[in-house]
């Protein structure tokens, strides 16, 4: 490969990095439509979500090594096949069981691609100041490409099906796939360096069976057994994980790696950063739709300030890093993502122009935080480690958008459930208790008065459901954006302390 292609290799992971990225959100404007029309219950909207970040982030540290091991490119071009293909299966699935089997290949595939990005791109720019923009690029386009997945699906919906969401990802990936063939350099990968398979479903065991614990108990009538048995089959397989990492020569994951106070710094801003994004993303782009009655081209548009935002703030927070401590801009960005929302949430019932502006600055506060983290984690790992580093700070953002569409999710179903309370008298299936989609389609088949009066209960629960969620992702961002900025000073004191003693 020429060094003169080297940015176009660099549009060329950055593509499908954006598809990875947007497939985690692209759903939320379809959502409404995809349930109604393939009747999905509650839970299986959720699982309709969360099957892909949950999945990737639970492959990501074994087939990072994976790719260490057969080459990064042979890596990146199948998972490009692989997603591919999901697309395909995910567009014409008949059924929400199908679709979530879609969409696990689809994790499975990017999972393979994701890693590979950023290797590739660190081995394709070797001057440092352009692999520090590069790598720059390569964070606002993950923060910025979730935060607009909601505005490509609110388009596509406006003219197409609800299948179009993942159609449109396949000519992307046979561009993708002709251009990494001719411009991907082919260097061999080591074939001596193992490959923990075990490991890799050890972590995933561990993170489904939490996820399905916090999904358990935020149901209307919750099995306490099974969510004590999942609870408890996560903590297992997670428990197992660590110690097999700890005696391993090769592990996936050095927890080593979290004693350093700036690293476990920017893994924590990673997670809470995109986990704040999606989930909030996920239940405001529904209120738009069913609360407030916009199409989903509408309520897409009115999400685009986010990816916006996202987007202007990654190559500003790139500049700013070189003349900062990225431990400041860490805090500092979950602060003003904290504060942001809590704008929001004052005037969010005003008119549309006055929490526009909110929101904004709420995903330019991501946008700086996610790379700040990239960053942050980057250089606080040892050179040996780059790449593990890398495959920690990919679990980071996928897991967080994994738990902010669980925690999130379900607490916006649990304070739904709690708020909406059918009147005596009134006729309709317990159902209208576990969602609002449910609650709607149920009002369709009432009379005029009774239909009326159900759908304005539902969606005065779902609006108090809202404020809480809200609420809960403030309290969160602007506690860890505290127990960072305590953390970080302290170990900065120590720093000074001991460089004072050395002299």
């Amino acid at each position: 490969m020429s060094h003169r292609n080297r940015w176009l290799v660099l549009a060329v992971v950055s593509s499908a990095l954006f598809l990875i990225v947007i497939d985690m959100t692209v759903l939320y404007t379809a959502l409404p439509t995809l349930t109604l029309e393939l009747a999905a219950t509650a839970t299986e909207k959720l699982w309709i979500v969360n099957a892909y970040p949950l999945v990737v982030a639970g492959l990501l540290p074994g087939l990072g090594t994976l790719g260490d091991r057969l080459g990064h490119k042979l890596m990146f071009m199948t998972g490009l096949a692989v997603f591919g293909t999901a697309s395909l299966c995910a567009a014409f699935a008949p059924s929400p069981a199908a679709l979530i089997a879609a969409r696990v290949l689809l994790a499975a595939g990017a999972a393979m691609m994701m890693p590979a990005t950023l290797s590739l791109i660190r081995l394709t720019f070797t001057d440092e100041k352009e692999r520090s923009l590069a790598i720059g690029i390569w964070a606002a386009v993950a923060s910025g490409g979730a935060a607009l997945g909601p505005v490509v699906g609110g388009l596509l919906l406006e003219y197409y099906w609800w299948g179009s969401v993942f159609l449109i990802n396949v000519p992307v990936v046979v561009v993708a796939l002709a251009a990494s063939a001719l411009l991907l350099a082919n260097r061999p990968g080591d074939a001596d360096r193992p490959w923990d398979l075990i490991g890799s479903v050890q972590i995933m065991f561990g993170l489904v069976g939490l996820i399905y614990a916090i999904k358990e108990v935020s149901k209307r009538d919750p099995s306490w057994g099974v969510a004590a048995l999942a609870l408890a089959i996560g903590l297992l397989g997670i428990a197992i994980f660590v110690r097999r990492q700890r005696r391993s020569t090769h592990p996936l994951i050095d927890f080593s790696l979290f004693t350093n106070p700036r690293f476990s710094a920017g893994v924590a801003t990673a997670l809470v950063a995109s986990g704040a994004l999606i989930g909030v993303e996920l239940v405001f782009s529904q209120r738009l739709q069913l609360v407030l009655g916009y199409s989903p081209l509408e309520a897409g548009l009115l999400i685009l300030p986010i990816p916006i935002a996202a987007f202007v703030a990654g190559p500003l927070t790139g500049i700013a890093l070189s003349r900062m401590l990225p431990t400041r801009i860490l805090w500092g960005a979950l602060l003003l993502t904290g504060l942001a929302l809590a704008m929001f949430l004052l005037v969010h019932q005003q008119a549309t122009f006055v929490w526009l502006t909110p929101l904004a600055v709420m995903g330019f506060g991501v946008g700086a935080a996610m790379t700040a983290a990239s960053s942050t984690i980057m250089l606080s790992a040892p050179a040996e480690r780059a790449g593990m580093a890398a495959s920690i700070e990919e679990v980071s953002f996928e897991l967080g958008g994994a738990l902010g569409v669980a925690l999130l999710g379900s607490l916006m179903s649990a304070l739904y459930t709690y708020a909406m309370i059918v009147p005596e008298g009134m006729s309709v299936a317990p159902q209208a208790r576990d969602s609002l989609d449910e609650a709607l389609i149920l009002a369709n088949g009432l009379a005029a008065d009774q239909s009326a009066s159900l759908a304005a209960l539902a969606r005065a629960a779902f609006d108090q459901a809202f404020f809480g969620v809200i609420v809960a992702a403030i309290v969160l961002l602007l506690l860890v954006a505290a127990a960072i900025g305590l953390k970080t000073a302290t170990a900065s004191e120590r720093d000074e302390q001991a460089g004072v003693a050395r002299h």
